[in-house]
Order: structure tokens, then C-alpha cells, then sequence
């Protein structure tokens, strides 16, 4: 599982992993971004979906979330989901 989307929330919100550092410097950088809700606040974000950050942040965070978990996965899963 890399994101969770909370789509019944208004505005929406989306929990993303995160690296640790990375997480601090975004939630330090924008007021939309907070310690993950309801999951481990050192590895992920949750970000309030309210037009105060970019789309292309947004989809680099996406795809930086994908990338953390698709690390984690066996070889022979990663050379699957290639």
C-alpha cells in the first residue's frame, strides 16, 4: 500500500509514505501536508487536497510513495510490476 485516499472527506485527503527527512521538510514547507492520520507519522503524510499544492508536487509525491514500497518488495515482484 502506497496512498490512501479519503474521497467521503471534504476536502479530500490523501495519506502517502514518505521518507523520514522528506516527511519533516514537507510538513514544515506546507500547511497542507501533516503527519500521517491514523498511521505510522514518521513514514507517512497526509495531505489536504485543497488546492495549496501544485498537482505535479502532488503526483511527485505519488510516485515517491510508490517508489519507497516498491523497494520493499521481493525481486521477483518488482520485475513483475517492470
Amino acid at each position: 500500500m502506497f496512498a490512501l485516499l479519503a474521497t467521503e472527506s471534504q476536502p479530500t485527503t490523501i495519506n502517502l509514505k514518505c521518507d523520514p527527512e522528506r516527511a519533516v521538510q514537507l510538513q514544515d514547507e506546507h500547511p497542507a501536508v501533516a503527519p500521517g492520520y491514523h498511521m505510522n507519522k514518521t513514514h507517512w503524510n497526509t495531505i489536504t487536497v485543497n488546492g495549496s499544492v501544485r498537482t505535479t508536487e502532488l503526483q511527485e509525491w505519488i510516485d515517491h510513495s510508490y517508489e519507497l514500497v516498491r523497494k520493499s518488495l521481493p525481486k521477483a515482484v518488482q520485475a513483475a510490476l517492470n
